[in-house]
């Protein structure tokens, strides 16, 4: 999952416990912490599922599971903390599929999706409908050859929208992500009923629109970080204190959410991850393709991409995105 900028919590909406990254290795332990599903599911609930249960997923499935009663999931490591809490725990893709209608995909990118798709334990191996609810941050262009070609594959049964998240680990677990929706105006509606539990979700257009608004977003977010990283060196080498400084540019036009939720990290170089710079890279490359499409030759895009590719060849690209002050410094 990329990071991406911070939003102000809802103090209205529940607040679920932080947790960690999703773990990399698959375990076997599924079938150690089945439930059944809560029985606060009414009649008429809807069958929602949730596909990868990271920092992100993770949080996201706790507010769909409180909000609509039912849940089930799967992932490469069981969460026995969603199954004490009443979700089902599908040992398969397929399994999933088959006790679903709609799945939210919580996955890095499209290619981990991939694997799980075909094959007898594969998400189309089902034969019902299945709404795909996309929230990876991905390239525009391949989300929409993936939702032609899961509805040519399985005769018009698999509809796929795009719904990536801005917001951050804060904001997934406070329930106030920003949803960006992109597909059908009917599949968008039924997605954003769904997803309203994890935020404001908001339809911009066909499938692929999601992820066009989410590179717009990480646009903005790449190049306010690099900026936030350069002032804080220039301030601190120029003998400003940095948390008076911080805190008077966030009353005015400099103010963001970024700075708000990464003012500390910034003024005390603690740049120790809650999500990894190096995803801006893959984020920046598929805003690239969408300049490319458009022909949209601006000046900031190419300068924030070799930017950040130049953080990852200096081995930051596993920090959190306040490294920029690390690697304005080691600049040079």
């Amino acid at each position: 999952m990329s990071t991406d900028d911070d939003v102000r919590p809802d103090p209205a909406r529940p607040v679920a416990p932080a947790h960690g990254a999703e773990d990399a290795k698959h375990s076997k332990n599924a079938e150690d912490s089945p439930a059944e599903p809560s029985t606060a599911r009414g009649p008429g609930s809807p069958r929602v599922g949730v596909l990868g249960l990271g920092s992100m997923g993770l949080p996201m499935a706790e507010h769909l599971l409180c909000a609509h009663g039912s849940l089930t999931v799967h992932s490469r490591t069981p969460k026995p903390q969603l199954t004490a809490q009443g979700a089902r725990w599908a040992q398969t893709p397929r399994e999933l599929a088959e006790a679903v209608d709609a799945i939210l995909v919580m996955l890095p990118d499209l290619p981990d999706l991939e694997p799980l798709l075909g094959g007898e334990d594969g998400l189309l191996a089902s034969a019902g409908e299945l709404l795909l609810m996309i929230g990876s941050t991905s390239s525009s262009v391949q989300v929409r050859e993936l939702g032609e070609r899961l509805a040519a594959e399985s005769d018009g049964r698999v509809r796929v929208v795009d719904c990536p998240v801005s917001g951050g680990e804060d904001g997934a677990e406070a329930g106030t992500l920003a949803i960006m929706l992109g597909g059908a105006e009917d599949d968008a509606a039924e997605a954003a009923r769904l997803l309203a539990p994890c935020g404001n979700p908001v339809r911009l257009g066909p499938l692929g629109a999601g992820e066009v608004a989410k590179s717009c977003n990480q646009m903005i977010v790449s190049a306010t970080a690099l900026a936030l990283g350069e002032v804080t060196v220039l301030a601190e080498r120029s003998g400003l204190d940095l948390g008076t400084l911080f805190e008077l540019l966030q009353g005015g036009y400099a103010g963001s959410n970024l700075m708000a939720s990464r003012r500390e990290k910034f003024v005390t170089g603690d740049d120790s991850p809650s999500g990894v710079a190096k995803y801006m890279v893959k984020d920046l490359r598929f805003a690239g393709e969408i300049a490319e499409a458009t022909g949209t030759h601006g000046a900031l895009l190419p300068a924030l991409r070799a930017a950040f590719d130049e953080l990852v060849e200096a081995d930051l690209g596993d920090r959190d995105l306040a490294t920029t002050r690390r690697f304005t410094e080691q600049r040079g």
